[in-house]
């Protein structure tokens, strides 16, 4: 069992030979997209590939506990449970002259924050040093950014502190402004948490970056250049070249591509839901409690796409209608489990295709999207699982790896989510 789960990993991480550009500029408002495990990443996990579904499940936790959270959204996030490392990341400059940052991404987040010079417990040697930026500014206790953050203090010079946990980790910070840089983009004042102590190693390494709809999130901080819209494309975990694309703004999103409603959650309006309405297994509709898929923002029950959780996760009865039906047109062969997948096959076998519908679009999977393969006895596993059963759990996470190859359009203003296939290796 060892054995099958060490060559499935090395299946997922290994990447072709090939030589790329690490360093290749973006261009315009379109910013390359790395994986955490690509060739351009300094971040490469060795983690073992239970240890990886671990903190998926960690992930997921951490959603379920901002769906169901009683107050509006926190624009720094507190981050409780997310998984250790990013899983997608892309460049920033931040200051004047421009210092290069690594950071997260995080479309679940309203998070923005960077460890600074002198951060005591900080893990990366890349730090952001405000000292030598001409454009840099603390934040005082008056801002009104300083009641946006968790647990705000005022420090002896009169600056915004605040204190949060991460996983693991307890941080402290500063709320400061500086000039960001995204690719050509110059986004002066972008208002952020400047680092100074941290314990714990659960903190992405050179900072957050969230997606989220908060007041301090990326997207509402730049509505006047990016108009709340941005799409992103997620390269498939077996290309060499292992970057995506991360588009800011409403120029050259695609034009045909199909939407679903976006809903909101005010007690959570940074997650995006969608409305889930059915599942497809081959050319059955599974029968799903109405109540399994259902929005409800007292609860926080529902379905959001995410990035940073791996593998989508269905609440139990969904799931298991799900797993069943594809057990069930999975013929002459008989399931068995791989580490946290428990409907895994051997050898030459059809698989029947599995279809998302969301109210106004059907997204159907491509193989690459919906199985996770091993060299070993040709394994292969359906690339899902049931929400943990030790929580009261309500809601559905659309996934990275389900995602994968697939334009993700959020365009807010319009309150849409669209998807189209797009080869974005």
């Amino acid at each position: 069992m060892r054995s099958h789960l060490l060559i499935l990993l090395i299946s997922l991480l290994v990447f072709k030979s090939e030589s790329i550009n690490c360093n290749e500029n973006s261009h315009s408002s379109d910013l390359r997209v790395f994986h955490i495990n690509s060739q351009c990443s300094p971040f490469k996990t060795s983690a073992s590939w239970e240890d990886t579904l671990l903190q998926d499940k960690a992930r997921f936790l951490y959603l379920s506990s901002l769906a169901a959270a009683k107050k509006s959204s926190v624009p720094i996030a507190s981050g409780r449970g997310i998984v250790q490392s990013p899983t997608y990341i892309v460049r920033a400059n931040i200051g004047t002259p421009a210092q290069p940052m690594l950071v997260a991404l995080d479309t679940s987040n309203d998070a923005a924050w960077i460890p600074c010079s002198g951060c005591v417990g900080c893990s990366s040697s890349v730090l952001f040093n405000p000292s030598k930026s001409s454009s840099s500014r603390t934040l005082q206790c008056q801002a009104p950014q300083c009641k946006q953050v968790p647990n705000p203090s005022c420090t002896v010079n009169k600056s915004c502190g605040f204190n949060m946990t991460y996983g693991g980790s307890a941080i402290e910070a500063y709320l400061t402004q500086d000039t960001l840089t995204l690719a050509n983009d110059v986004i002066p004042n972008y208002t952020f948490g400047c680092i100074n102590k941290s314990s714990g190693s659960s903190l992405p390494a050179q900072g957050l970056m969230g997606l989220g709809r908060g007041p301090l999130s990326l997207i509402s901080q730049t509505q006047n250049l990016y108009q709340s819209t941005f799409s992103y494309c997620l390269p498939n975990s077996k290309s060499g070249n292992f970057s995506g694309s991360l588009r800011l703004g409403p120029k050259f999103q695609p034009m045909r591509i199909k939407t679903t409603p976006l809903l909101k959650n005010p007690r959570r309006s940074s997650l995006y839901y969608v409305n889930l309405v059915g599942i497809r297994v081959g050319n059955k509709i599974v029968d799903i409690p109405t109540s399994a898929l259902a929005f409800d923002p007292a609860t926080g029950a529902g379905t959001i796409f995410d990035s940073g959780t791996v593998y989508t996760r269905l609440v139990e009865p969904a799931y298991l209608a799900v797993r069943d039906e594809f057990r069930r047109r999975v013929k002459n062969a008989n399931a068995t489990s791989l580490g946290g997948f428990d409907t895994c096959y051997s050898g030459s076998v059809v698989y029947p295709s599995v279809t998302f519908m969301f109210a106004g679009m059907n997204v159907t999977l491509p193989t690459d999207n919906l199985l996770i393969h091993s060299s070993a006895g040709n394994l292969s596993c359906l690339a899902m699982a049931a929400a943990p059963t030790n929580v009261n759990s309500v809601l559905n996470v659309i996934a990275s790896m389900q995602q994968q190859n697939h334009r993700v359009l959020i365009d807010v203003p319009n309150s849409r989510l669209g998807i189209s296939r797009e080869t974005c290796t």
